[in-house]
């Protein structure tokens, strides 16, 4: 009697115990009774019938995550891998749907998120893909949450976090891009050349007009003092020709002077010898006074044939009185 009293004490035990359960936090766990729902409870500890009442299952009430991988063809015929990640949960209010209208949820969040992509994406080219994933993504969160909302879930967010094309239309990608680039870094290169040239030339021509400007200045005091010494050798009796002609022969002088003083100079000024000083004055006095017979020549000739035309027009103008 005491060892069959010790029996019973020992399954009425546990038979007490198995009464009481503890569910967690963010689950909520289902209860039948013979097979028939009877309720849902939540976090705490919980009391059931022992044998009649049974634990039929749990329910995930926190965020989860599911990532979709999908393949699919682009307008422009090009196969791209895109991965989309759902963030869904059990709508706590309708734990009932999620559990006994729904047997797996997560292979309907994937059928659904193959059907909206296989839809949109073939309508955009690869490179609207990537410029407007998000509108993928909204097209996805929308259909879903119109879907799954019956059966007790709530659509979060959805993501299109990585779209991979083909290896070879990536590489193809890839050297188009870095043509591009180098196109660019070709025309910023023409374009820094060609402002370094045109730089270069106004720097030559601001050089070359000072230059010109300097020697038509240098030119000008020269003409200047020559017309000084001229006017100063007049005064003592020295005709233009005569003065002229010394000046140019003090200048050869000045010049032989600059020579001698140079001791790193190999020039030898031809003739060089003791009269051809005088001689270079004489010739230059008959050139001089030469010229300037020829001179006063042409401006009479000159004189005459505009005299005699305008005779001819005045004759022409005054033509016979009929």
């Amino acid at each position: 009697m005491n060892i069959a009293l010790l029996v019973i004490l020992f399954f009425g035990f546990i038979i007490l115990l198995s009464s009481f359960f503890t569910v967690k936090q963010q689950t909520a766990v289902i209860v039948e009774r013979f097979g028939r729902f009877l309720n849902i409870r939540h976090a705490g500890l919980q009391l059931k019938l022992p044998i009649i009442d049974k634990i039929a299952g749990k329910i995930n009430l926190k965020i989860q995550q599911l990532d979709v991988i999908i393949e699919t063809k682009t307008k422009d015929n090009v196969f791209v891998k895109m991965k989309v990640s759902v963030q869904f949960m059990v709508i706590k209010d309708k734990v009932y749907d999620a559990f006994y209208k729904l047997e797996y949820p997560h292979d309907q969040i994937t059928a659904y998120v193959f059907d909206v992509v296989r839809a949109e994406v073939p309508k955009l080219k690869l490179d609207d893909v990537f410029e407007r994933k998000d509108d993928i993504a909204i097209a996805v969160k929308r259909e879903l949450n119109e879907a799954m909302t019956t059966y007790g879930y709530d659509i979060i967010n959805t993501l299109v976090t990585d779209i991979d094309p083909d290896i070879q239309v990536k590489n193809a990608m890839n050297r188009i891009n870095a043509a591009d680039r180098e196109k660019t870094a070709t025309e910023f290169e023409a374009e820094s050349t060609r402002i370094r040239i045109v730089a270069k030339a106004k720097a030559e021509a601001e050089s070359k007009r000072l230059q010109g400007q300097g020697i038509a200045d240098q030119r000008r005091e020269i003409a200047r003092g020559l017309v000084e010494s001229v006017d100063v050798l007049n005064k003592v009796g020295i005709n233009s020709q005569e003065a002229s002609a010394l000046i140019v022969v003090t200048q050869h002088y000045d010049t032989l002077q600059a020579i001698g003083g140079d001791t790193n100079s190999n020039l030898i000024l031809m003739p060089n010898t003791p009269g051809a000083a005088s001689d270079m004055l004489n010739n230059m006095v008959a050139s001089f006074s030469a010229s300037n017979q020829i001179g006063e020549s042409i401006k009479q000739g000159n004189l005459k044939e505009r005299k005699s035309k305008k005779e001819e027009k005045d004759d022409y103008d005054n033509g016979p009185v009929q």
